[in-house]
């Protein structure tokens, strides 16, 4: 929603202050691993001694620098998927597992023993078309489909594991000092960031030490590769150079850069990568700081027999290299097998969830704005959609509502009689929302910080006190949603009785929850603070905000006694925050280039799962002039999320104060939403019971063609719509692609056919709409 605290970014500074966040260069884990890598260590399977039970197969892989063990467990899951879990053998104490995001315990498959010894080991499951080969030295594992290796994992030997240690203070004895991961003189310690990790003015204590992971993938035959969201990037993701990796870290980040790889509000650990005849996934289930390294190696560059001697009997194919690294965890990885996209959209469903169906009204639009002023400031909005002929379903208010910052109340001054302005929203069939942000006012008053306080329900600083930082009402503590008693006792808060003001046509907006504090570094809290169950900030960091998500959508279930869907939109989020709501592409800039990049952004949260995501209409930062506006608005009506929204110090921007012509040409695009409804909620609830993303690249619905595997600047609605929005300013033709060498498209205004497999120029002024909109009947 809102500047990340003027104290730190001006609301007029377009360029992200980079000396806030951190590039890869001040992650001391990530210099660690380049460091450490490069000496190449390597990692040897015991597999004469591996164990095949019900649900896995065990084994011991030892580095040969530490003598360390790890344990290794191989899993098939139902539904062609695998999943390899490395931990430590005896670790000092548990390393954080991610829980809550698996819907359930995933139904295993046996896997059987198809040959074996001390140097290798092969596993199939039942059907015997998917096989693992296990080599022991050095430790690498090939997925193998139909005689084919479509994924090689440690075949770089990038495999990494920093082992949980006493603390140096604790140490008694020089053999405990020299038991380190980290090969470091005590120069190099600071540098590391072994013990302490220094960022600007702060210090970052670890207890126990480094503990980061990290491992290798090599896809073979495979160059294009997407997903890991959230950045302001291209839909296909791109090879990352030193220091350049791709960074899941949720930040509040006012007025992100474009083409960046900088973490920002929300991250799914989780890639898909597609070539003709087969498409994979993988998911990284890890809730801490983690970077994405991408390179591909055409074929001429290297020859598979290096890849050892399954690989080597495969011609040779180009290879993309994936690199996964986090800050702490274990490694817990499952490997979607495909083949089909649509196949591994059902196979990450199983895991994570489907996309929650959302209430009908929430598919309209939504005006919204910091701040509707008062009471008769919403009134006059509603007045002015009915009075221009405008179709609108949901009035936004933003945090100006509340006394003060304070969360479940309303200002006295602004908002006297809440009620009465909800009936009048309910008389015309329209709906309320409000923010409710998980920090908490300190506040002796404020019964819901009393209320938290006495049971113990904020995140704590590493002393013990209850965690302080300032957010939008000043001083403030956070939430632990983590703690299943803090949900639980969350979703109370959203009950009649305990909202005052509020009635069953207000719904939530869950904003500042990656979570935003303003002089904390990087904007956000400190890795260590505690949570429920004594774990670090660090570990779960990412999954902050998906948890507030969760218990804000079962408290609207709950206050409905389960009669109503739940409508909540969150701007932080995890792998498996679909269940529960929607996602938007947060502090936007209202330029031409923002606009742009909206498409990629939404086709990458729609691929990872997250269909119902959209962009703020207009930009949030800054004025959009009225081409922009009226472009963005014909765009955003073919987005699943589809809400106008501008920060406090913009100009006023309801859609009829830009003259009767744009009027006109808004009006129309709000009512082209409202005519293709019935279309959308049958796509959405395609996507709530089998998986397929309502926004789709064009290569989900034409995967055997090269040509549709870059294209991003348009998408297919369903499997029956081409969208090709306008991007550019004074555009008088746009260039649309037609995949389908046997497809016949129509233009759905003008009925103009042509035929597929081709690039047409079509003409297009400010009143036609979103650039084209071409269907084909197939």
């Amino acid at each position: 929603m809102e500047a990340a605290g003027k104290e730190e970014i001006s609301v007029e500074d377009e360029a992200v202050d980079k000396n806030i966040f951190k590039d890869c260069s001040k992650i001391a884990f990530y210099r660690r691993q380049k460091q450490q890598l490069s000496r190449r260590a390597t990692y040897q399977a015991s597999l004469d001694s591996a164990t095949t039970g019900k649900d896995s197969t065990k084994f011991r892989i030892i580095n040969e620098t530490t003598k360390v063990p790890l344990l290794v467990e191989v899993y098939g899951i139902e539904g062609n998927i695998f999943r390899l879990k490395i931990n430590e053998e005896t670790p000092l104490k548990p390393r954080y597992e991610v829980p809550d995001v698996l819907t359930s315990k995933p139904s295993t498959v046996r896997l059987i023993s198809c040959a074996g010894d001390a140097d290798s080991l092969v596993l199939a499951d039942g059907k015997g078309d998917l096989k693992c080969h296990i080599t022991a030295n050095p430790f690498k594992i090939d997925l193998v489909s139909e005689e084919e290796v479509v994924m090689s994992i440690n075949s770089l030997g990038q495999l990494y594991f920093e082992h949980l240690q006493i603390p140096l203070k604790q140490r008694a004895t020089k053999e405990n000092k020299e038991d380190t991961s980290v090969d470091a003189s005590q120069e190099d310690q600071e540098d590391l960031g072994l013990w302490e990790e220094k960022f600007g003015k702060f210090v970052d204590v670890k207890v126990n030490g480094p503990a980061s992971i990290g491992l290798d993938f090599s896809l073979h035959g495979f160059e294009h590769l997407y997903g890991i969201p959230q950045h302001a990037e291209s839909h296909q993701l791109k090879n990352t150079s030193d220091g350049d990796a791709y960074r899941l870290y949720n930040l509040d980040v006012y007025g992100y850069k474009i083409h960046d790889k900088m973490g920002i509000y929300g991250s799914v650990p989780y890639l898909l990568a597609h070539k003709p005849g087969r498409t994979l996934g993988i998911f990284w289930l890890n809730a801490s700081e983690t970077l994405v390294e991408i390179n591909t190696e055409p074929a001429v560059k290297y020859t598979l027999t290096q890849m050892g001697p399954v690989a080597a009997k495969q011609k040779v194919r180009c290879r993309t290299d994936v690199h996964w690294m986090s800050e702490s965890g274990i490694i817990d990885v499952f490997l979607l097998t495909g083949p089909t996209p649509s196949d591994v959209f059902g196979q990450y469903s199983y895991l994570t969830g489907t996309q929650a169906m959302p209430p009908l009204f929430s598919l309209g639009y939504h005006q919204c704005r910091w701040n509707y002023e008062d009471e008769q400031d919403v009134k006059a909005v509603d007045a002015g959609f009915d009075e221009h002929d405008i179709p609108y379903d949901v009035m936004w208010l933003d945090i100006e509502h509340t006394e003060g910052k304070r969360y479940f109340t309303w200002d006295k001054k602004r908002f006297p009689n809440p009620r009465r302005m909800q009936e009048l929203l309910r008389s015309k069939n329209r709906k309320l929302v409000v923010i409710s942000d998980p920090h908490i006012k300190i506040d002796p008053d404020y019964s819901v910080y009393v209320k938290a306080k006495e049971q113990g329900f904020f995140v704590r600083n590493h002393e013990g006190g209850d965690f302080e930082g300032v957010c939008w009402p000043g001083l403030s503590s956070y939430l632990d949603f983590t703690n299943p008693k803090v949900r639980e006792w969350y979703s109370g808060l959203f009950m009649f009785s305990a909202y005052q003001g509020s009635t069953d046509i207000l719904y939530i907006w869950n904003d500042m929850n990656e979570p935003s504090v303003f002089r904390g570094p990087e904007l956000t809290m400190q890795k260590n603070a505690i949570h429920h169950g004594n774990w670090e900030h660090r570990e779960l960091h990412n999954i902050y905000g998906f948890y507030q998500q969760m218990a804000t959508a079962e408290g609207l279930i709950q206050r409905s006694k389960g009669k109503e869907r739940p409508f909540v939109l969150t701007r932080s989020f995890f792998a498996g925050s679909q269940k529960y709501g929607a996602v938007w592409t947060g502090d936007n800039t209202a330029e031409w280039s923002y606009l742009k990049i909206s498409i990629p952004m939404l086709l990458t949260l729609s691929i990872t799962g997250i269909s119902f995501c959209g962009a703020d209409v207009g930009g949030f930062v800054g004025n959009p002039e009225a081409e922009l506006l009226v472009r963005w608005y014909q765009a955003g009506a073919y987005q699943p999320f589809f809400r106008g929204h501008a920060t406090m110090n913009t100009k006023r921007r309801e859609p009829w104060l830009f003259g009767e012509e744009n009027t006109q040409l808004i009006r129309e695009a709000i009512r082209q939403r409202y005519a293709l409804l019935p279309y959308w909620y049958s796509l959405f609830y395609r996507a709530h019971v089998a998986a397929q993303p309502v926004m789709r690249p064009l290569w989900i619905e034409f995967p055997e063609e090269l040509d549709t595997f870059g294209v991003e600047d348009e998408y297919m609605l369903g499997s029956a719509l081409l969208v090709h929005p306008v991007t550019e300013p004074k555009a008088s033709t746009v260039d649309v692609f037609l995949p389908g060498s046997n497809e016949v498209w129509y233009d759905s205004k003008t009925f103009a056919l042509w035929e597929g497999a081709r690039t047409v120029k079509i003409p297009v002024a400010l009143d036609t709409g979103c650039g084209q909109i071409v269907a084909a009947p197939r």
